[in-house]
């Protein structure tokens, strides 16, 4: 476990959403830790406070006052689940997402998921 906000805070999304933004970022998403249905995108330390709702299950997590939260980090070599893994490894080309660019996609991921529910009605 690691402590978020004194390196980087992080988005978490569940993974059905999470699977669509990875899609949508293809190489311009940094770092991605999955653990059981969730996924947690490394962003900048500090984004998290000024995030904004974008639909219930997606969350900015960061250093908020008082609040503190953690992380599980899997070891680098650890790539497949449904455990704690990299779903996007860490490396030195790749690791923090930029948050506009993160944020769109999760806007979109989420617009594709309401339309398809609606279709299906």
């Amino acid at each position: 476990m690691v402590k978020v906000g004194p390196h980087w805070d992080v988005l978490r999304a569940p993974a059905e959403i999470g699977e669509r933004v990875l899609d949508l970022l293809g190489d311009a998403s940094g770092a991605v830790i999955a653990d059981y249905g969730l996924m947690y995108w490394l962003i900048p330390a500090g984004h998290a406070q000024g995030w904004r709702r974008i639909r219930e299950g997606i969350h900015a997590l960061g250093a908020h006052g008082a609040e503190v939260t953690y992380v599980g980090v899997p070891p680098a070599h650890w790539r497949g689940g449904p455990r704690l893994h990299w779903r996007v490894p860490v490396g030195p080309d790749r690791y923090l997402t930029d948050v506009a660019r993160l944020r769109e996609a999760l806007v979109r991921a989420v617009a594709a998921e309401l339309a398809e529910e609606a279709t299906a009605r």
